[in-house]
């Protein structure tokens, strides 16, 4: 059983960085691929970004490069997503979520939800114009 648990949302205003931490328990977590999803209200769940259990593999959508980046760190059980040059259109609750194959496909498949097996809480994420 692993449990995820999402940290450092708040209100930030355009143009603003904020930096999300999900915490796992359960091991192996040296062993999973990690991402971040998103989701707006009376929207779909949304990817935005991935990293390989050994953090050598990252995958990001479009939307987010060059302003988000996601990170690891194993001995802490802890994934990060640094949030920079924030807009309003990023205002959504943010998801962490485990894919427990160890497996680590550097394609669009790490984007799709069905991918992984366990997913935290959420934590909000505001961003006012």
């Amino acid at each position: 059983q692993v449990q995820l648990v999402e940290s450092g949302g708040g209100l930030v205003q355009a143009g603003g960085s904020l930096r999300l931490s999900c915490a796992a328990s359960g091991r192996p977590f040296s062993r999973y691929n990690m991402a971040w999803f998103r989701q707006a209200p009376g929207k779909e769940r949304e990817f935005v970004a991935a990293i390989s259990w050994s953090s050598r593999g990252t995958y990001y959508a479009d939307s987010v490069k060059g302003r988000f980046t996601i990170s690891r760190v194993n001995a802490n059980n802890t994934v990060y997503l640094q949030m920079n040059s924030l807009k309003s259109e990023d205002t959504a609750i943010y998801y962490c979520a485990a894919d427990t194959s160890g497996i680590w496909y550097p394609s669009s498949s790490v984007a799709q939800p069905a991918q992984y097996d366990y997913w935290g809480q959420g934590t909000q994420v505001t961003v006012s114009s």
